[in-house]
């Protein structure tokens, strides 16, 4: 995500969450579908992968922030 939020409690977090996985989904989610339906093994490999990419990306990106915040302390 490029757009810097602040997650103050657990329902920030929630949200965040939320949308992250709506994005990650529509991007991700559509390229392994299509790779399914239409591709060979290797191509659903390679969707299923970008996928775990994106959602490792996602949780890695809150991680740091979290140190961020505690560095600020």
């Amino acid at each position: 995500m490029e757009d810097e939020i602040n997650i103050d409690t657990r329902g920030d977090f929630g949200l965040w969450a939320i949308e992250v996985a709506k994005q990650i989904i529509s991007e991700q989610g559509f390229e392994l579908a299509k790779a399914a339906r239409d591709g060979t093994d290797d191509d659903v490999r390679v969707a299923g992968n970008a996928l775990g990419q994106a959602i490792t990306n996602a949780l890695m990106e809150v991680y740091d922030g979290l140190l961020e915040k505690l560095d600020e302390r």
